[in-house]
């Protein structure tokens, strides 16, 4: 399992908004800068988190994005299954997957099994909450 920059880049515009969010909508230009990430490769994460039902937009003066819900409400599986897809550590487990002619005479997929129950507990043990640090949200960009 590799996380892409799209994975990433999600967790850090999110962590970046749920920390800006306080004066309401967080303009996209504004966390492309404090995270040095383009603006227009941002576009398409924000697009995905905000189909996906995490962030809500509002276009025009004084627009930007927002968590839709507090940030407990997030868990790090929640957001990487939804910019990457799946995050199986083998092709067969993937939920669109056909069935294996094989799996019944399988001797590691129950390794493969474990292991992906490994990565989405541990995923799913980490909330946007537990990512976003007291104080520190910097602002770090000069407009």
């Amino acid at each position: 399992m590799l996380i892409s920059t799209k994975g990433r880049y999600a967790m850090r515009v999110l962590i970046d908004i749920a920390e800006h969010q306080t004066d309401g909508y967080v303009p996209l230009k504004e966390t492309a800068c404090r995270q040095e990430i383009s603006e227009k490769y941002l576009e398409s994460i924000v697009k995905a988190l905000v189909r996906g039902g995490i962030l809500a937009g509002l276009r025009g003066k004084g627009g930007g994005y927002r968590l839709r819900k507090t940030p407990e409400h997030y868990t790090v599986w929640q957001i990487l299954s939804l910019t990457e897809g799946s995050l199986s550590p083998v092709a067969c487990l993937d939920g669109g997957a056909s069935p294996c002619a094989r799996a019944a005479e399988c001797r590691t997929l129950p390794m493969w099994q474990g292991l992906d129950r490994l990565i989405s507990e541990y995923l799913e043990g980490f909330t946007l909450a537990d990512l976003i640090r007291d104080g520190q949200a910097g602002d770090g960009c000069v407009m």
